[in-house]
């Protein structure tokens, strides 16, 4: 199969702006390159009027100085507390205080004496209270959540910084004037209180599972790299000894035009973009970069094994460095990975392992980094094998690549599984605009990157056997991830700061320029469901029909109205099918029939719909259900296979009781629920073990012979009538009435769940009124003004003030289902010398819905943007009208929200909390070590009971 050549071509716009273009680039992704250095990456989508926005910059951690790790990471945060106009109330009185403050840790870094250095952050704490009556916290998300902008944020990583917002197109001009601003200088302002939330951020990836593991494994695998020297977070001495100069000085090297890029992706005019582009960030100098000598690691010529420990479920996990994102070696190592793992559908652990259930789960990966990267497997092995096993298990099958054991048709196959996940992945803008950045981070053209898919079906069979001949030996880092006490955990001590002061309706005179700054309104467009989507009724079953305007890629959908709740042993018997095949086909052949020919499927269980779901090139949807309704009309039991799934489920059950996050999750549904939620009505062990599995199959037999409808994503709308009709049978079974569960009230319970971790999580679960649609306008504000975002009353309160939490928030979550409650929950992730203060600050907040006009009408305003410049696109159009009709709602029910918030007065507000919330008893759910909780203060909260794993996951 030739493929196409993509080339790069210089071509003028009607302005005399040259750009480069790629020749058949089917997004038409235009490249300018300012006087200054700075590239401007171009694309246009017309999904909506919003622009998906990206200003990444070439730097992360691995240019933090090697006494400074964290640096990049700390830096990004402080980019969003504004400038010298930005974010102030009297920049000279302030910047006077800052530079005292600067100074101050200088003296403090380079102090050794620890009762000085206490004496000198007490300094610090005083001049930060003191300059902190100047500072107006959150501007920056003031400003940009004012243009209607929605997902606001930014990260660090190896080589990278990357700031995001999405924004409605006729907000672009005000965007650059405000990022024109913050990359034009920093201010660090609240320094130490955001330095306690790094902290904090530092404490939550200590009872991060995974980042234990990566932490090791990337010091194994790079001994002197910073890839593996230098971890985004930092070293915790570096974060206890900040340097204010350091960060300005990196900010000063770094932070140039010649090292950023703007990506912009959406409804916009090229030559009106750049324009404007020029005009605001025209005039920032370039700068010459700093010269990094360039660290070359030698080849690992023997295997590294090392141990780490966590209260978590054991595995093990085994990496091979890579060359280069890009390279030969990494693009072999990318096929080889998909030849082991490829999406859990045919590849040798999917089949081999998982399929057989060897394990409980095993999945091969490659990551292409800035310079070097890895190949590596992960591996969960039962409870009865050792990790060595698991390790050897992995090992037999990386052989089997070495042996060029695996069939002819994977490496076609995987080539064209590349090219629909590109395509999917370049559909949206902000797909588009996500790998136009990673391009620019990795230093590739855009025509590379198209390139690529070229390169990667010019490899043969050959190739890959020849490489992994040579690529995999005795050159490899094994990380044994024991279950045990994690006796490196670090126990950050709070330094005690002061609150700073709360400027609420303070406004500097650049966020009025912004405010005051009026743009013609974006007018919001309703959806008329009926004329968008196409219905037909074939054998009483009815067809919807959404046309896919954008490529060849099709979804078929069948939605049952029945779930768990109708019948408990439903979503086991749709996982117990994938272990199962036919009289025609083996388990494993199914998976490669779907394999190759580029159809994916998908069984969803909730617990009032089963969803059974087709994807890929629709050429070959009709292949995929003629092998769909195959494999379930014929599913052949097997009780062998079947023991064996049981035993699986059953050890997964126990390795989510040792994972925090599943812990944590069963316990608020707990605190929720009670003891007679769905969530514990599971299938017993002696059920399972006792059940034969025709019993399962059966049930599979019989499911097209309930009701169901079709839905149908596509172009040809009529190719597929013309042939779905021999597929659906006729309807002989009723759906069975479903189960109820009762919903209680919360009666102000507490309750807790020992477990291992540095931090205390603890949340609030209210029950509220049943669902109302007419206070969905009012629940969207309270949501944005107090409750949720950077700029919420929350967050500003117990982080920006008094550092009390990385992560707080209050959310008012509406059912979505006619007669049944709503539920307000708070969170609060801290130290646990934190926890009772945070509790009595959410109280305080809570008792009374505070009043600041300002904040109300930005988040009002910011709502109303939001809802005016959203489209509703693609499946959403089909999907969206099955979550309204369990509210009884036909119609785009976003024009009654958008009428409602128009005219909503903070009265109206304050009247539906005082209705709606502020007479709730709440139950409360915290995890955390029990010697580290305050018994006194919990017992404050309401009655307490401390709960086992098996009262909150009912086994």
């Amino acid at each position: 199969m030739m493929h196409k050549k993509y080339t790069e071509q210089t071509q003028f716009d009607k302005n005399n702006y040259e750009y480069i273009t790629v020749e058949h680039d089917e997004n038409k992704v235009r490249i300018y390159t300012l006087k200054n250095g700075l590239k401007i990456f171009l694309a246009q989508n017309f999904d909506a009027p919003r622009i998906q926005t990206f200003i990444p910059v070439k730097t992360g951690s691995n240019n933090d100085p090697s006494d400074n790790t964290g640096l990049a990471h700390y830096l990004e945060h402080m980019m969003f507390k504004g400038t010298s106009k930005l974010g102030t109330k009297d920049w000279e009185k302030e910047k006077v205080l800052l530079d005292e403050i600067a100074d101050l840790f200088e003296k403090h870094k380079a102090e050794s004496d620890p009762e000085k250095k206490k004496e000198i952050y007490k300094k610090i704490d005083e001049l930060s209270l003191e300059a902190s009556q100047y500072a107006i916290p959150n501007e920056y998300d003031k400003a940009i959540s004012s243009l209607g902008a929605t997902g606001t944020n930014a990260h660090t990583w190896f080589d990278e910084t990357v700031y995001k917002n999405n924004i409605p197109k006729n907000e672009l001009e005000k965007w650059l004037k405000i990022e024109k601003e913050r990359f034009s200088e920093m201010v660090l302002r609240l320094f130490h209180t955001e330095l306690e939330s790094v902290y904090e951020e530092f404490n939550r990836a200590q009872d991060n599972d995974s980042r234990l593991v990566n932490y090791e494994l990337m010091d194994a695998l790079f001994p002197n790299h910073p890839n593996g020297q230098q971890t985004t977070l930092g070293d915790p001495d570096h974060l206890k000894n900040p340097s204010m100069k350091a960060i300005h000085k990196y900010f000063d090297e770094y932070y140039v035009p010649n090292n950023y890029a703007i990506v912009l992706v959406g409804d916009l005019d090229f030559e009106e973009t750049v324009l404007l582009v020029e005009q605001y960030f025209g005039a920032i100098r370039s700068k010459e970069l700093p010269q990094k000598d360039r660290i070359i690691e030698k080849p690992l010529t023997e295997s590294v094994e090392r141990t780490v420990k966590s209260p978590t479920t054991p595995r093990v996990q085994l990496a091979w460095r890579t060359d280069s994102y890009g390279s030969r070696e990494a693009m072999l190592a990318d096929i080889t990975a998909n030849i082991l793992s490829n999406r859990g559908e045919a590849g040798l652990l999917d089949l081999n392992i998982n399929q057989t259930q060897k394990m409980l789960w095993a999945q091969a990966f490659s990551l292409g980094l800035k310079q070097y990267g890895y190949f590596s497997v992960v591996a969960v092995p039962k409870e009865n094998q050792t990790l060595d096993e698991a390790k050897a298990m992995i090992l037999e099958q990386v052989e089997l690549v070495k042996q060029g054991n695996f069939p002819d048709w994977m490496l076609p196959a995987i080539i064209n599984d590349f090219k629909i996940q590109r395509q999917k992945g370049l559909e949206t803008a902000e797909g588009l605009a996500t790998n136009l950045y990673d391009t620019y981070i990795k230093g590739r053209t855009w025509a590379e990157e198209l390139n690529e898919m070229g390169v990667y079906a010019s490899f043969t069979k050959d190739d890959v056997i020849s490489f992994a001949n040579d690529f995999f030996r005795d050159n490899y880092v094994v990380i044994n991830k024991e279950k045990g006490i994690n006796d490196q955990l670090l126990r950050v001590e709070n330094p005690g700061i002061t609150p700073v002061k709360i400027n609420r309706d303070a406004q500097s005179d650049f966020l009025l320029e912004i405010l005051n700054d009026k743009k013609e309104d974006i007018q919001p467009e309703y959806i008329d469901y009926q004329k968008e989507i196409s219905t037909d009724v074939i054998k009483n079953k009815k067809l919807s029909f959404v046309k896919n305007k954008y490529n060849d890629i099709a979804q078929l959908h069948f939605i049952f109205p029945m779930g768990s709740d109708h019948d408990r042993k439903l979503g086991i018997s749709t996982q117990l099918i994938q272990y199962l095949g036919t009289e025609k086909f083996s388990p494993d052949d199914l998976k490669k029939e779907f394999f190759k020919i580029g159809i994916t499927h998908d069984f969803k269980t909730t617990s009032d719909q089963l969803t059974i779901s087709l994807s890929g090139l629709e050429s070959n949807i009709e292949k995929g259900v003629e092998l769909l309704l195959h494999w379930l009309s014929d599913v052949k039991p097997d009780e062998k296979i079947y023991q064996q799934f049981v035993a699986t489920i059953l050890e997964t059950r126990e390795a989510g009781k040792k994972d925090k996050n599943r812990i944590m999750t069963a316990l608020t549904t707990y605190t929720k629920l009670g003891k007679t939620s769905r969530f514990l009505d599971i299938l017993s062990k002696d059920e399972l073990q006792n059940t034969e599995v025709k019993d399962f199959t059966d049930r599979i037999k019989k499911l097209f012979s309930y009701p169901f409808q079709v839905f149908f994503y596509g172009k040809n709308f009529d190719g597929f009538k013309s042939y779905i009709p021999k597929y659906i049978a006729d309807e002989t079974l009723k759906v069975p009435a479903p189960k109820q569960y009762p919903e209680p009230e919360t009666s102000g319970m507490v309750y807790f769940t020992n477990y291992d971790m540095v931090q205390m999580e603890m949340s609030k679960i209210g029950k509220g009124s049943f669902v109302n649609p007419e206070n969905f306008g009012k629940i969207n504000v309270f949501n944005e003004y107090f409750g949720r975002g950077l700029s919420s009353i929350v967050f500003q309160e117990i982080r920006e003030s008094k550092s009390l939490a990385y992560s707080a928030y209050v959310s008012y979550s509406p059912n979505s289902e006619l007669n049944h409650p709503d539920y307000i929950s708070t969170y609060i992730g801290t130290q646990p010398d934190k926890l009772q203060l945070a509790v009595e600050t959410m109280k305080s907040l809570m008792s009374e819905l505070p009043e600041f006009s300002v904040q109300f009408e930005n988040a009002r305003k910011s709502a109303l943007k939001q809802i005016a410049s959203t489209r509703i696109t693609r499946t959403n159009i089909f999907f969206n009208t099955l979550r309204l009709q369990k509210l009884g709602i036909m119609h785009d029910f976003r024009k009654d929200i958008y009428h409602q918030i128009e005219n909503l007065r903070f009265e109206d507000l304050r009247y539906f909390y005082n209705q709606e919330i502020k007479s709730i008893q709440f139950n409360t759910a915290i995890i955390g070590k029990k010697e580290n909780l305050d018994m006194d203060a919990v017992h404050k909260m309401g009655s307490f009971q401390e709960l086992d794993l098996k009262e909150i996951f009912g086994y």
